[in-house]
């Protein structure tokens, strides 16, 4: 099993501490040199350490004068509901504006992609099916909170209205709606959750360390039939959000 690298393990006991309370918020920390020594590493392990707790909103560098232990950040809830989707579009955007947080997203679609390996046996079409592609960067108050892919068989979408997920009458809808409208009626959804550590592309997207604790998502939707109408990997920081599944009880 990979060794975890030595600066995400202090992290984690930096943060054990700082959560623990052993420094009071607003309290200046020992200088970078003098926790280096004290735990036995390098100071490029410690700058790395702290430069996560940085960006997790534990600690605030200031210039010339130290680093401080300032209010952690609120954690903002993502709901994964299906009845929610059903109410108001997809359950990113739903929770945010339950929050009452002023969600925003930018996409960006591509048609005509050969399906991956990976993701045809997925979606449960040969490898090189041509599918449509979108990326997703989700915002909240104006921080990068979520990343997203989404394929979908172009089987079923080309030459209607809905190829492309956020152009057409039905942008922004999310997937029950748009396949609704084609007659597709979806039934079923399959996530399952996976933690990780985010890699280069998804730390520069998410503002991020590399490393950094991420939650990833596969997501596949089903119609009636039982077919795959989408498929979908979503990256969220743990720093960030939270994830909440909530679920419906059928009362006989």
């Amino acid at each position: 099993m990979p060794r975890e690298a030595p600066y995400l393990a202090l992290a984690d006991v930096l943060r054990a501490r700082i959560l623990a309370g052993e420094w009071g918020i607003g309290e200046r920390l020992p200088s970078r040199a003098k926790l280096a020594e004290k735990y036995g590493v390098g100071r490029n392990v410690m700058q790395r350490a702290m430069d996560g707790l940085i960006i997790e909103g534990l600690l605030e560098g200031r210039a010339g004068s130290g680093t401080y232990i300032c209010m952690p950040r609120e954690r903002l809830r993502m709901v994964r509901s299906r009845h929610r989707e059903r109410r108001g579009g997809s359950p990113s955007r739903a929770a945010m504006k339950e929050r009452g947080r002023a969600g925003a997203w930018d996409s960006h679609s591509q048609a005509r992609v050969p399906a991956p390996e990976a993701i045809a046996e997925r979606l449960d079409i040969s490898p090189g099916d041509l599918c449509v592609n979108t990326h997703y960067e989700f915002l909240a108050d104006g921080q990068p909170v979520q990343l997203s892919e989404s394929w979908e068989p172009m089987a079923l979408t080309d030459g209607t209205p809905i190829v492309l997920p956020e152009m057409g009458p039905l942008a922004g809808k999310g997937v029950v709606e748009r396949m609704r409208s084609i007659g597709v009626v979806v039934e079923t959804v399959v996530e399952l959750p996976r933690p990780a550590r985010a890699t280069q592309a998804q730390a520069n997207l998410l503002g991020i360390s590399v490393g950094d604790l991420v939650l990833q998502i596969e997501r596949t939707i089903y119609d009636t039939d039982g077919r795959p109408v989408e498929t979908a990997d979503m990256v969220i920081p743990d720093a960030r959000r939270e994830v909440a599944y909530e679920f419906r009880v059928d009362v006989p």
